[in-house]
């Protein structure tokens, strides 16, 4: 009891908005009236967690330590996630754009695929893309394959690198894919090399026009929600100059690329929508690299 009223008497609403604001200032992400009880709970949750007294203390201590700030932006965009999460998206993903691109890509030499993990937590989405693309393309060892992870959270990113999940983390998967995809150590289950070589991981912060390359797929699944409307838009311009002509993009169900000044043809498959860019269109403005680029 004692504890949850050190919660609720810890941070001010003053407190609370200039902590908004610095987390707007350098991770883009807004927490806006409909979701001030969430973040006014997760900061006092972190108060407490870091026996701090104040939200000033809080504002000092992440304000002067990276990894501080990190571990503070965890806890406020931990979600849900699992692995082949939305079973249409995947599905999508294995009967019509993996194949499409196969019969694109298969003559061209060399014959690579490149899909971004736009937000991709504690890795079960990339794994699940890179799980998609073994059972998918035939002769998988001819083909140049990268899945780019990327997270503006680098504990996160920690944990995906380790590729090292529980027995309740697996159990969507089928026995057949847990046992070629994992080896299990007591009641842990890690991503065989097999698997984790076809994923990349990097540090990136999507607030930040920071250039990644070009992708025939890029995921970015309940990760726009967190921006405001304007960076929306240039994030959904930035994916549309990133993507290959013919490339296809991959929203969040409560997200959509028709608002962006940006011409993307709209596949409805279930419940999912999926956005793929005309083969028409000319190169992008960011087709070189530029200063910034990250290469993992």
């Amino acid at each position: 009891m004692a504890e949850q009223q050190n919660i609720s008497a810890a941070v001010t609403e003053h407190e609370l908005s200039e902590i908004r604001t610095l987390v707007e200032s350098r991770a883009g992400v807004v927490f806006d009236a409909s979701r001030a009880r969430f973040f006014s709970t997760r900061v006092r949750e972190h108060v407490a967690a870091r026996n701090l007294l104040h939200g000033s203390d809080l504002l000092r201590l992440i304000r002067s330590s990276n990894s501080e700030f990190d571990a503070f932006l965890q806890r406020l965009l931990t979600q849900e996630t699992s692995f082949f999460r939305y079973p249409d998206v995947f599905e999508v993903l294995q009967k019509k754009v993996l194949p499409e691109l196969h019969m694109r890509k298969f003559w061209e030499n060399p014959r690579k695929l490149r899909i971004w993990s736009a937000g991709c937590s504690t890795g079960q989405e990339p794994y699940s893309i890179a799980i998609a693309l073994a059972e998918t393309l035939e002769f998988i060892d001819a083909w140049n394959l990268q899945v780019l992870a990327t997270d503006v959270s680098r504990h996160a990113l920690q944990h995906a690198e380790r590729g090292v999940y529980t027995r309740s983390d697996v159990e969507k998967l089928s026995p057949k894919q847990v046992d070629a995809y994992f080896a299990r150590i007591g009641d842990q289950y890690i991503v065989k090399p097999r698997l984790r070589n076809l994923v990349s991981f990097a540090p990136v912060n999507l607030a930040q026009p920071i250039y990644v390359g070009r992708f025939d797929c890029i995921f970015c699944m309940n990760v726009l929600i967190y921006f405001s409307e304007e960076r929306r838009t240039e994030l959904v311009q930035r994916f549309h100059d990133y993507l290959e002509p013919g490339g296809f993009l991959f929203l969040g169900h409560a997200e959509t690329a028709t608002n962006a000044p940006v011409r993307f043809n709209t596949i409805v498959y279930g419940d999912s929508r999926i956005y793929q860019k005309g083969m028409d269109v000319p190169p992008s403005r960011f087709g070189m690299p530029a200063a910034g680029e990250v290469t993992p």
